[in-house]
């Protein structure tokens, strides 16, 4: 896979805590591309809702994709890459973002790795708790799907890189 000649958004989606913001902002800095972090893009409510322990069902998530969706477009219409944080778990939600110049880079690993990241991480709306529902509604790329993956085990810059070699 490589990157296509046009503007290109790489949607960096895992589980909550799987690092996505740290590799996303990587990734950004060494591609010289903008960044927008998705978590920031969330309606208050879906906010409240996940601070009080409670996930977020397809219905929750339908604004934010929109918003998700709206910043990938905007990016590409203007013809500027970006890189953007979104969990992205069902193939549902990516088919909201998916499009032409469109790569989602998958940050995935051990349960475990990922449990213990959530129990040190400190303030962040999203719960530990809600760990096992993330885990739940995942569905990994499809073969069909347009992006890479990357083990969240690696350092964010062996990421990074590890990424920009698989694209080319």
């Amino acid at each position: 896979m490589s990157l296509s000649p046009g503007p290109t958004v790489l949607v960096v989606m895992g589980v909550s805590g799987s690092g996505k913001s740290t590799l996303a902002a990587y990734l950004a800095g060494c591609l010289g591309w903008d960044l927008e972090e998705g978590d920031d893009l969330h309606p208050a409510a879906n906010i409240a809702k996940m601070s009080r322990g409670v996930p977020l069902d397809d219905a929750d998530r339908q604004p934010w994709l929109a918003r998700v969706a709206a910043w990938t477009d905007k990016q590409l219409a203007e013809g500027r890459s970006g890189v953007i944080t979104c969990s992205a778990l069902k193939r549902s939600y990516r088919d909201l973002l998916r499009g032409e110049g469109v790569i989602f880079v998958h940050a995935t690993g051990p349960k475990e790795v990922i449990a213990q990241r959530l129990h040190r991480r400190e303030g962040h709306f999203m719960p530990e708790t809600l760990l096992d529902s993330q885990y739940a509604d995942l569905e990994e790329l499809g073969e069909d799907e347009v992006g890479v993956t990357v083990d969240l085990r690696l350092s964010p810059q062996e990421q990074a890189s590890s990424v920009i070699a698989q694209l080319g």
